[in-house]
């Protein structure tokens, strides 16, 4: 049996700052991941295939994003080394001070995180989009902000994206690959600079991008930590003596495989580390001693959109960063519900498609190759659509269990959720009335999506919850640093502990909470 100082389940926020921290340290680290390792020519936004994981089927069906639908809410999930950096937004923003006063243990506050979210900074290379860079949804939303009298409520948003101050939107072919400037990141990784081609969310083509992969566990690959892709963990059991046993699937040999190591930090993601220890706990009976607290006070974060409608605009969400802008009304100073909006941009899936036929063999140096390029650069489907998005302060509604299916009910193996939306009702609602105001204060129509309006059914990019670190078992899954109750040497690290909702992009907040667990073990 193959023996690691410490394993790391997963990839995302949580793993790749423990995996670089530790590998600094020169412990033996082994990084499992259940998703590929993507190349920029795989990326779904190049490739036109490989969209889709699916977690009945892994072994088959491996793609880019992992969609649960859970009834009224549905979680958009990422699958691959880097975890959630692959398909979010590239905000990175610290936390509001005021929301570390409650709900925590009493070990994080603000303070206790300040030097820490500047080093994931640096480490992201976080910049914020150039004056001479707005977009048009930039300048609608200070426009926006501005009609209502909330003009200082408006910022431009850090990103984990590396722009070319030269860039301007007048180039010719301005979103054309080939203004990206190739530059070397701190850990020797290759990279571009940002053409606004507004794939951020389907993998940046020019790698402007600054996901995971290229920095934090390129570091930590530097160091000796070793990453394996496609190795599904499916249980973890303490031996008696100390240490752990892991029970993975290798999706790519379709083989069992069993490690031992003696720490494991689980770093799978709000749904991915709260369900393996569900399954643990409940279902094979590993770790019968996890929290009763375990799978309980999850969060959405608030995430709602808005699509409106403009005559005498010409917004085209489908160019530039994904977000770039954000509107902060966390103080709760509007009837008490605290939120925080965002422009939302959408990939250009006709352009994609286009390009990528204009690039067939067979195309490539014909007219039509090049009429369908040229039309795919430039077509603009939803030109006169603004995504109003954002962030809303809401009560953790959620929980997490194993059921059964109604045509097996004797096993106890598929994951549920329970989520009670008048916890959330409020904080959404005053967003969706944000976004209502903000339109017609802009000239625009907009409507509430009926999924809301008449079913209250959410999805959400950003899961928080289901392990809550806590100051007991009692209140929680994990203690501050991420260790969990009852079981020494074992760790969850990641979104999953996170305790109540943040209101806004919550990236920089879990890799800091990782940065200072790897402070806390030295």
């Amino acid at each position: 049996m193959e023996r690691v100082n410490t394993l790391i389940i997963g990839s995302g926020f949580g793993g790749s700052v423990m995996a670089c921290r530790l590998a600094e340290r020169g412990e033996k680290v082994l990084v499992l991941e259940r998703g590929r390792r993507w190349l920029p020519a795989d990326y779904p936004s190049v490739s036109q295939s490989h969209w889709l994981w699916d977690e009945d089927e892994p072994e088959t069906q491996n793609g880019w994003l992992d969609f649960r639908y859970f009834g009224d809410m549905s979680i958009a999930l990422g699958a691959g080394v880097g975890g959630g950096s692959l398909i979010y937004a590239n905000v990175s923003v610290e936390a509001h001070p005021e929301v570390f006063e409650q709900g925590w243990p009493e070990a994080i506050r603000y303070h206790t995180l300040r030097d820490h979210y500047r080093t994931v900074g640096k480490m992201l290379n976080v910049q914020n989009l150039p004056d001479t860079q707005w977009t048009p949804r930039t300048r609608l939303m200070h426009d926006a902000a501005v009609a209502l009298g909330d003009g200082e409520r408006f910022r431009v948003v850090p990103q984990a994206i590396t722009f070319d101050p030269d860039w301007h939107a007048g180039l010719d072919n301005a979103y054309g690959y080939g203004h990206s400037k190739p530059w070397i990141n701190d850990q020797g990784q290759q990279q571009g600079t940002c053409v606004h081609c507004g794939n951020c969310d389907i993998g940046c083509p020019v790698q402007a991008k600054n996901t995971l992969d290229l920095n934090y566990l390129a570091q930590a690959e530097q160091h000796g930590a070793e990453v394996r892709a496609l190795h599904h963990v499916r249980w973890v059991r303490p031996l008696q003596g100390g240490g752990f046993e892991v029970g993975v699937r290798d999706l790519d040999a379709r083989a069992w495989r069993r490690l031992h190591a003696d720490r494991v930090i689980v770093a799978a993601g709000s749904v991915g580390s709260t369900e393996l220890l569900l399954r643990c706990r409940d279902q094979y009976k590993t770790l019968p001693k996890l929290s009763r607290a375990l799978g309980r006070r999850w969060s959405s974060n608030g995430d709602f959109f808005t699509p409106a409608f403009y005559d005498e605009r010409h917004i085209d969400p489908t160019r530039g960063p994904t977000i770039t802008s954000a509107i902060d009304y966390l103080d709760g100073d509007e009837n008490g519900a605290r939120y925080f909006v965002e422009d939302g941009g959408l990939p250009d899936f006709l352009g994609n498609l286009l390009e990528h036929a204009a690039h067939h063999p067979r195309l490539s140096k014909t007219r039509l190759g090049a009429a369908l390029l040229e039309y795919g650069q430039d077509s603009s489907p939803f030109a006169r659509m603004m995504p109003w998005f954002g962030q809303a302060m809401d009560d953790p509604g959620g929980r997490f269990s194993l059921g059964r299916r109604w045509y097996a009910p004797w096993k106890r193996d598929r994951l549920r959720l329970k989520w009670d939306y008048r916890k959330a009702r409020k904080a959404v609602q005053g967003l969706a009335d944000r976004h209502l105001a903000l339109t017609q204060a802009t000239g625009g129509r907009a409507m509430t999506p009926a999924t809301w309006r008449w079913f209250k059914n959410l999805v959400t990019p950003h899961p928080l919850g289901g392990c809550n670190m806590a100051d007991s078992q009692e209140q929680g899954v994990v203690d501050h640093a991420g260790a969990v109750f009852n079981y020494p040497g074992l760790y969850v690290i990641d979104g999953a502990t996170v305790p109540r909702s943040l209101g806004l992009n919550p990236s920089r907040t879990i890799a800091a909470l990782a940065e200072h667990a790897a402070g806390e073990w030295r």
